[in-house]
């Protein structure tokens, strides 16, 4: 009878399979013999050097990853940090971390009833530094952590970090194990990594998968986003869990799932070391995160924004607005630039570019290549300190592959703009959008407001007819519009 291994072993070549036997650099095994050698990752038969094996990896790493638990009080009339709407948000991805609501008898709606939340985390330092998920200990009262030898010690909070959802805790103990940082950049898909954490309060469960892709971006979990995506079972408790490789090197820290049910399905995702251990880092020395900051807002580039911006493709980062008075705006940026490399490093899109930006240390000068009016220009930007309430503008989809058909427009008057937000706004206001129409189609919706077709500045209805009517069928228009705040370009054809 013969046994085929569920995965392909990337790291041996002249692998068969005769009559039960594998042949292995070279050599018979037994399928027993092949399945022992694969749980011990090694090359065995061949010369090459052991490595260790997935249970040597295990047996360095567990205890190294602690249980967390929290007593939270909410009251989402005070101005909780994490109101109920919030946390319908955080569950959709995280699994309902947070257990079962525990309310007092009576009273089903009471917001300051306790909640127990539970979670893991990964020691770094042996004198007691731990670095979690910023969602496992939001908002807790009190911090309770766990080693899997069952020693129990309150937990400090240091620092937290919810754009990255990551956050730093310390307990009073010494000459604890530690994991430590290893090269997440130099992760490959298709490779091995362990999943460690206390999913559903079982302590020390390690699950094995594949890096299933890196780098993921435009999830809309967080707002900075570098993600591992990996199919090593990840479940509610593993939440702040240590992601490490087969060195048992710590290369992301479990956040996420993608799930339907509630439990896992397959698609786990971890913040990837290389953005937590500057982080992490930043935590511990001043309790905060300092990120690099330009002033702009930034957009994702389709074919047709490739073509209307005279890209030769959909690669970059558009800009879609720029900050008056921010580094981009004294350097020169200007709305529809679209920024193709960053110092030296090609820009593939705009979530590739924040990370570049939010990890420039301040007040380095650094050099942009742009594209303007189908021209590539280079500007020196000199990079800022994001401040605390900057709300970077999200990555956005232009998505649209359709006309005008359907849309209604109407004058944008004081009052309106005022209703919608907008402080000295010009253009026209989308009323309505017809369903299932082309405008529809593109993207565009009621509330939109259209301030440019074909870089033309839209004033009133009256010019929104007369670019309308130099329109010829099948051609594109570029549109800007600012939907409620925030500006955004949209390429469709009529």
């Amino acid at each position: 009878m013969s046994s085929h291994p569920r995965r392909p072993i990337g790291s041996i070549l002249g692998i068969g399979l005769v009559s039960g036997a594998l042949i292995w650099g070279g050599h018979s095994l037994t399928v027993s013999d092949a399945a022992t050698a694969l749980s011990q990752g090694i090359a065995s038969a061949s010369g090459i050097s052991p490595a260790p094996g997935f249970s040597d990896v295990a047996k360095r790493v567990t205890p190294a990853v602690v249980n967390i638990t929290t007593v939270m009080t909410e009251n989402v009339a005070d101005g909780s940090p994490v109101p109920d709407e919030l946390r319908e948000r955080m569950e959709e991805f995280f699994g309902k971390p947070f257990g079962p609501r525990d309310r007092r008898p009576g009273d089903p709606f009471d917001h300051r009833a306790p909640r127990r939340g539970q979670g893991s985390g990964v020691i770094i330092s042996p004198d007691g530094y731990i670095v979690t998920n910023n969602h496992v200990i939001a908002q807790a009262r009190e911090v309770s952590v766990m080693l899997p030898d069952k020693r129990e010690f309150r937990g400090k909070i240091i620092g937290v970090d919810p754009k990255s959802d990551l956050a730093v805790i310390k307990i009073n103990a010494g000459h604890l194990p530690t994991v430590t940082w290893g090269d997440a950049s130099s992760l490959q898909v298709g490779e091995y990594v362990l999943a460690v954490g206390n999913p559903f309060g079982l302590n020390s469960t390690v699950t094995l998968g594949i890096v299933s892709a890196v780098g993921r971006g435009q999830m809309g979990i967080t707002q900075y986003e570098d993600f591992i995506q990996t199919d090593a079972a990840i479940n509610p408790g593993n939440s702040g869990g240590a992601l490490v490789n087969t060195k048992g090197e710590l290369v992301g820290i479990n956040t996420a799932i993608f799930s339907q049910s509630g439990g896992y399905q397959g698609v786990g995702f971890a913040v990837s070391a290389t953005m937590a251990k500057p982080i992490y880092e930043s935590l511990i020395k001043t309790g905060k995160v300092v990120r690099g900051y330009l002033g702009i807002g930034l957009q994702g580039l389709n074919q047709d924004l490739a073509m209307a911006f005279g890209l030769k493709d959909a690669k970059g980062a558009l800009i879609s607005d720029v900050k008056a008075g921010s580094p981009a705006d004294q350097a020169g940026l200007k709305q529809g630039d679209v920024i193709v490399s960053y110092q030296g490093t090609l820009v593939e899109d705009g979530v590739a570019l924040q990370r570049l930006v939010t990890r420039t240390t301040v007040g380095v000068r650094v050099t942009l290549n742009v594209i303007r009016d189908g021209h590539e220009r280079e500007l020196t930007v000199r990079v800022g300190e994001q401040p605390d309430d900057s709300k970077v503008a999200k990555v956005q989809h232009g998505d649209s592959d359709a006309a005008l058909s359907g849309l209604v427009v109407e004058e944008l008057d004081q009052d309106r703009a005022k209703q919608l937000g907008f402080q000295g706004a010009s253009g026209v206001v989308v009323t309505r959008v017809a369903p299932d129409s082309s405008a529809e189609r593109a993207g565009l919706s009621a509330g939109d407001v259209i301030q440019e077709m074909n870089r033309r500045p839209i004033k009133s209805v009256k010019d929104f007819e007369k670019v309308s009517a130099d329109l010829k069928k099948g051609a594109n228009v570029l549109m800007l519009i600012n939907r409620r705040g925030n500006s955004l370009f949209v390429s469709t054809k009529v």
